[in-house]
């Protein structure tokens, strides 16, 4: 199960809502590459695949597609703001290993 903070949802909703046209859902995936393998990626979309799992979040829809699930399993993902700056982060329980950066993950 993947879940999204309200911090997360809230965002999410108000970035959707300044796009044109405004898009149905937001897709997390997982893709290859990055200095240690893995990196996560997002983007809204206007539609899911007959594949993919989609959640929920208070009117949010959030797709997954099934390759992507095997590496997302139990993952939080949040909106912070820092002096550093600010983005979603995800906390991942089945990461062993990220790379220097930050960008980047192994399973």
């Amino acid at each position: 199960m993947v879940n999204l903070t309200p911090t997360a949802i809230t965002k999410v909703k108000e970035i959707m809502s300044s796009q044109s046209p405004s898009p149905t859902a937001l897709r997390v995936a997982v893709v290859g590459g990055g200095c240690s393998g893995f990196q996560y990626h997002m983007a809204f979309e206007n539609g899911s695949n007959a594949t993919d799992k989609v959640y929920d979040f208070s009117g949010l829809q959030v797709c997954i597609d099934q390759m992507s699930l095997m590496y997302l399993g139990g993952v939080e993902i949040d909106y912070v703001e820092s002096l550093e700056g600010a983005g979603f982060k995800f906390n991942n329980p089945n990461v062993k290993s990220t790379c220097g950066c930050g960008s980047s993950f192994s399973v």
